[in-house]
């Protein structure tokens, strides 16, 4: 598939027919499906909307238009993407396997709350990887934000932890992002470890949102890694980082209606100041056209 398919330019096409006939629903299930909606979302979409367009009458692919964008939007509401962090300190647990732009996507919410006029702690509680502290270092100063670090490599995550949400307690820090370790080669000890983390920072401050990194690009295989996070790590939101808005939006959705979690921040480049809260309307716009 070239890189320049997208699913509002596959659409495009379908809703300038002068008439919506066979070809039309076809045509329509290929493009969700090439989107990365998944078979079993894109037939019921099919199905949902075919049923829409027989009980109003219509024959104008206009209407199967404003109908598609409706119905995505209706499902995107069923859950709310807003980002809870009204207690002070607001603790932020940051999970998600290794490569998935973990370090980054702090970075970048970071420079995200900074902009918003937030106090930002982070805290590096990956500490067997000590690239993973340095570069965690750098987006931190970059955004504005301050930094606990280790005070020796193979240091207990949870005292790293504990020690991040104490330094805002002490300096009046409104929001601490916890960094936490991606390894899966034994997933009951990753989780063992997440929930210790847990733990030791609850003796401390109620913790305001566990945020569960997926790369987008890696569609329903990066869903099946984090399996793990979603059953053990009380997961309250997902971001989505990689995510070009066009070619494989689909997966946004398909990923809430398969974890019922909703998607709370999506990265769309490379840039500090490249992720956003989720804006489900716009998304969906930027999707059907």
């Amino acid at each position: 598939m070239a890189a320049s398919w997208s699913l509002g330019g596959a659409l495009r096409g379908m809703f300038q027919r002068a008439t919506i006939d066979e070809t039309t629903w076809e045509q329509l299930e290929d493009a969700l499906i090439g989107a990365d909606f998944g078979p079993d979302l894109a037939d019921q979409l099919v199905e949902e909307l075919r049923g829409q367009v027989a009980k109003f009458r219509t024959t104008d692919p206009a209407d199967l238009q404003r109908m598609l964008r409706e119905a995505l939007e209706e499902r995107f509401a069923r859950l709310d993407p807003t980002l809870t962090l009204s207690a002070r300190p607001a603790v932020v647990l940051v999970v998600g396997v290794n490569g998935v732009g973990k370090t980054t996507t702090i970075g970048k919410f970071a420079k995200f709350l900074t902009n918003h006029g937030r106090s930002v702690l982070v805290g590096a509680a990956d500490t067997f990887r000590a690239a993973a502290v340095e570069q965690l270092a750098t987006w931190a100063e970059r955004a504005g934000a301050t930094i606990v670090r280790p005070q020796q490599q193979g240091q207990d995550p949870a005292s790293v932890a504990f020690q991040a949400v104490e330094a805002a307690q002490r300096d009046g820090i409104e929001i601490v992002l916890i960094d936490t370790a991606g390894r899966l080669q034994t997933k009951s000890g990753l989780m063992d470890e997440l929930s210790k983390v847990r733990r030791v920072v609850e003796k401390l401050s109620p913790i305001a949102e566990v945020l569960l990194v997926l790369d987008a690009t890696t569609g329903q295989n990066g869903l099946a890694q984090a399996e793990a996070f979603i059953e053990h790590a009380g997961v309250t939101g997902l971001v989505l980082t990689k995510l070009d808005g066009s070619a494989k939006g689909g997966f946004v959705l398909a990923v809430q209606e398969k974890t019922g979690i909703p998607i709370k921040l999506v990265g769309q480049g490379e840039g500090i100041s490249d992720l956003t809260g989720f804006n489900p309307t716009a998304f969906v716009a930027q999707l059907v056209g």
